[in-house]
């Protein structure tokens, strides 16, 4: 099974009251640490590109409640489906060019390179 086989947007939310009960001051800390990231003004950042981001960085952690969350919140904030797919790309890159860039730690450390 893989995370989304798990995901379900409308009752995962009812799983939130063990942070809630148990760590109320981090889950406050959180909240408002996420609230200032995302805020709509006072950042450099615009925050299409914000969500534009952080939906890449879902798309490469393969998280899907980041996926959907920051998808809709890149077009909400004005985001086009030419964009998602851009940034769909990016993280793509990204993400191949990680594994190709840590490819050579397995010459490293086989010496495999050496020959």
């Amino acid at each position: 099974m893989t995370m989304t086989d798990f995901f379900d947007r409308e009752t995962d939310r009812k799983y939130d009251r063990a942070y809630k009960e148990t760590t109320p001051d981090i889950l406050k800390a959180f909240g408002e640490f996420n609230n200032a990231v995302f805020a709509s003004e006072g950042r450099e950042i615009p925050l299409k590109y914000r969500e534009l981001i952080a939906y890449a960085v879902g798309l490469t952690t393969q998280c899907a409640y980041c996926i959907d969350a920051h998808s809709n919140a890149a077009v909400k904030a004005g985001a086009t489906e030419t964009e998602l797919a851009e940034t769909a790309w990016t993280a793509s890159a990204l993400r191949a060019g990680g594994a190709y860039a840590h490819g050579r730690l397995g010459f490293k450390l086989t010496g495999v390179h050496e020959h």
